[in-house]
């Protein structure tokens, strides 16, 4: 059994979709091996480290900034009408995960995060896909992304989309099954009750 610990990084921003992050959140956080182990440790992080607003008004305080951050091995990118609506717009964070895709062994986004990892240039030729709603806008903004519909999430090796809201669940599955096997998987899923094959 691999007893490394990835380091999981979770971008948040005002009106980022709750579930988005918690999910994945969650899926990591409860995973554990063998000797009870927990080979994933899980951090936020935003643009400032100021609390955030997210959707329907919960409250979130960020562990890092854009300053302070620690090496991640894997990045999220969620969605929400933040993601669509504003930080497509923000230089800043768009070059911040251009900068973290040369570091990160895995860049992962759910929902509408997909239209940042494409605005910083990292869907280029690849396989993608976003909530059903955001398909035709990342095909007619991104025509060089290869939007795929009707699918939980697409694997691209060290690029992973993944559909609305509580697909970013099922991609964090697959993370923890791609990394520590289908046992551990099917026990986290297990864990937390989530019907999911395996």
């Amino acid at each position: 059994m691999n007893e490394r610990q990835w380091r999981v990084g979770i971008l948040l921003f005002d009106d980022v979709e709750v579930l988005d992050f918690a999910g994945p959140f969650e899926v990591f956080s409860v995973t554990e091996i063998e000797n009870g182990q927990q080979p994933f440790v899980v951090k936020t992080v935003s643009e400032k480290g100021n609390i955030v607003i997210a959707s329907n008004g919960v409250k979130v305080q960020p562990d890092y900034s854009f300053e302070n951050i620690p090496r991640f091995d894997i990045l999220i990118i969620p969605g929400g009408l933040g993601a669509r609506e504003r930080e497509i717009h923000n230089d800043n964070v768009i070059q911040w995960i251009t900068n973290q895709m040369k570091t990160v062994q895995l860049m992962t986004s759910v929902c509408t995060g997909a239209l940042l990892l494409a605005k910083a240039g990292l869907l280029k030729g690849r396989m993608a896909t976003t909530h059903w709603a955001s398909l035709e806008r990342l095909n007619n903004e991104f025509p060089q992304v290869e939007v795929q519909r009707e699918v939980k999430f697409v694997d691209e090796g060290n690029i992973i989309t993944s559909a609305g809201i509580s697909a970013g669940i099922n991609m964090s599955f697959h993370i923890v099954k791609r990394l520590l096997g289908s046992e551990v998987a099917r026990n986290t899923a297990k864990l937390m009750e989530y019907d999911i094959v395996i």
